[in-house]
């Protein structure tokens, strides 16, 4: 069987020998036939709100001539607008002269990354890895972790060589790292893909899951030394399967974190070989995914004595393609949030080539799928996208929730937004990022306040998948440029606008194969810092190097549950917990939700510019549990610890 698309003609030619299985690879037109449901779905459900706004101004105008009974001479018609064209006139703010530098070589981090090619272009390789910024000693400082990949079977370099292992590295405080990869018992080698962060058993240590190509690994941390629980734990899932994003969250409200995880498609070496896809002009290139099967996600609930309960069906999370009565999911991206305040924490899915999910949370145990009907399972076109990672904030400091997901080269990245809790839209365009995004092929994004400032920005790490694309495509680099959007705030005609390198020596000035990305204070001194991992290649630590003056405030919580066997309260990690920092007529709300972006984790405590704000005038943190907490006193420039009470 062969696959051959023409990048120049767009086009995809299917040749199936006889016998061949349907369901998968290019024979699985099945998810061909799911794109174009979810396309068809998508734009009906757009027109179907404009057949509504056309019927309702109708009626409106005909009681109003009815009520009137006087038809006026002219009639004012107002034209609805879509997502305005980002234009910037004289006068609009201009983002601050910041730069960031690369300390990778400097801090001591020498990993690289291992994805296992060696010619045969299977679809894992070009996938890349995870990273996690967290405390894994409890000394108080951001410690790194990196997921790494391995040998295929039969492919390894040779007998001298030392298989690949994850990498762990201890933070000194001031941003130089040391590896402790084999001291903390990590140096595991297994084909891994991303990894979420949380104390599951809440013993005040946080322990590590690894996402994998096969069996997925946890790790409980034992006074900063870890040991792999998976089988008793009971969530290793199903070996032949492909996971990605994960997260740790409290779904339930019970005091201890459940573990979501993602699953990308139906993958396996045979079937990626005999597919066969081939690139103009290149030969054998990666597969898309729309050439196989879909999967269903995992949800495992915490039972409370160090195991977990696999309770996926019954929740309601395994959603199959209407056409087929297969599974659907093919997802990258998980971002929790609560999108509308009720209390419990909700999913979002984003899926490569297939429609993106939302999970509502029923406060009973199960969740309902609407995305559809709450506007983001497509882009603005109606259409599915290859999406990759995804991140949630309230970026105008107000009621409207931001989710901005990052999709595939020549699609914008799109930002879906609630006006007020009414259903998404995607402003991408109208917002500032649509045009400045639409060539970048972007895995990893999340929103972060660089500058300090008080407003979330936004973040992207790009690249391509095939090496030689700009073989056969002019506009593409396998390398590309990661992407920075500075927040203009309220008043401004769009509310980001793309960040220009500082110089040359920028970190921001050097493309890189993006996959996971990840923010956190690698050295103290109150901003965030980045790092970047990339295929096959070294990681980039980048640090923010601005010199503003912005003044800020750090805050970690901790949650009140007693620990293994315990239930109620507040996990120990305080994850799903939300903290208002007020100055002046400015409220900032963030969550706390290490699980942001493209199979990676941002740190635990949450950053709060304030600007040139010299006083705090309140902190309120609201807990999972339901219960609130005023901290008075707080002052700028320091990090506060805040304790359930």
């Amino acid at each position: 069987m062969s696959c051959r698309l023409d990048a120049k003609l767009g086009w995809l030619s299917l040749s199936t020998p006889l016998g061949y299985a349907p369901g998968f690879g290019c024979a699985g037109l099945r998810d061909e036939i799911m794109m174009q449901n979810d396309a068809v779905i998508g734009k009906a459900f757009r027109w179907s709100l404009v057949a509504l706004l056309v019927i309702a101004v109708i009626v409106g105008l005909g009681v109003y001539f009815f009520r009137v009974g006087d038809v006026p001479s002219a009639v004012g018609v107002s034209t609805v607008l879509g997502p305005r064209e980002q234009t910037m006139p004289t006068g609009e703010p201009s983002p601050p002269a910041v730069s960031f530098t690369d300390i990778t070589e400097e801090a001591g981090i020498d990993f690289v990354h291992v994805n296992g090619a060696y010619g045969d272009k299977l679809l894992p390789e070009t996938m890349g890895g995870g990273v996690a910024i967290f405390d894994y000693d409890g000394d108080g400082n951001q410690d790194l972790l990196l997921v790494n990949g391995d040998y295929w079977p039969g492919h390894a370099p040779g007998t001298a060589a030392p298989p690949p292992v994850m990498a762990l590295y201890r933070n000194d405080g001031t941003g130089r790292f040391t590896d402790v990869t084999k001291d903390a018992g990590l140096d595991v080698s297994f084909y891994g893909m991303g990894v979420a962060t949380g104390d599951y058993d809440n013993d005040g240590w946080v322990d590590v899951f690894f996402t994998a190509v096969g069996r997925n690994r946890l790790f409980h941390n034992e006074r900063g030394r870890f040991r792999e629980v998976t089988d008793v734990a009971g969530v290793a899932g199903d070996a032949r399967e492909w996971s990605t994003g994960s997260a740790f969250l409290d779904y339930d409200n019970d005091g201890d974190l459940d573990l979501f995880v993602a699953n990308y498609v139906h993958w396996s070496r045979e079937i990626d070989l005999a597919i066969g896809f081939q690139l103009t002009g290149i030969g054998r290139a990666y597969g898309p995914p729309t050439t196989f099967a879909g999967t269903y996600p995992y949800l495992y609930r915490n039972d409370g004595d160090g195991t977990f309960t696999d309770v996926s069906r019954e929740s309601g999370i395994q959603v199959d393609n209407p056409a087929t009565s297969q599974p659907m999911a093919k997802t990258l991206g998980v971002a929790p949030m609560d999108v509308d305040g009720d209390g419990f924490l909700d999913i979002f899915l984003a899926n490569d080539t297939v429609r993106n999910f939302l999970f509502h949370n029923q406060g009973d145990g199960s969740f309902q799928e609407q995305g559809i009907m709450l506007g983001v399972a497509f882009d603005r076109n109606g259409a599915a996208t290859g999406a990759m990672g995804s991140d949630a904030t309230y970026y105008r400091n107000d009621d409207n929730l931001g989710v901005a997901v990052g999709n595939f080269a020549n699609e914008m990245s799109s930002l879906y937004v609630s006006e007020g809790g009414a259903p998404f839209a995607d402003e991408s365009i109208g917002e500032g990022i649509g045009t400045a995004s639409r060539l970048a092929l972007t895995f990893g994004v999340f929103f972060f306040d660089y500058d300090l400032d008080g407003r979330p920005d936004l973040f992207q790490a790009n690249g391509h998948l095939e090496e030689d694309i700009n073989l056969v495509q002019s506009s593409q680099h396998y390398a590309q440029l990661p992407q920075l959007f500075w927040n203009c705030g309220p008043d401004a005609q769009a509310a980001f606008r793309r960040v220009l390198p500082f110089d040359d020596r920028d970190g921001l000035a050097r493309p890189l194969v993006g996959r996971g990305a990840a923010f956190g204070d690698m050295d103290n001194d109150g901003d965030p810092d980045i790092v970047i991992t990339q295929v096959g290649r070294r990681p980039v630590l980048m640090r923010n190097d601005q010199t503003l003056g912005h003044r800020w405030l750090r805050i970690g919580l901790t949650g009140n549950s007693l620990g293994k066997g315990n239930t109620g309260g507040v996990n120990r990690d305080a994850i799903g917990a939300w903290v208002e920092v007020t100055t002046g007529h400015i409220t900032q709300r963030r969550q706390v939700m290490p699980a942001r972006g493209y199979l990676s984790q941002v740190e635990l405590p949450l950053t709060f510019g304030l600007g040139t704000a010299r006083h705090i005038d309140g902190v309120r943190v609201s807990w999972p549990d339901g219960t609130s907490q005023e901290i008075p006193g707080v002052g700028a420039n320091s990090f506060v610890r805040i304790e359930k009470r």
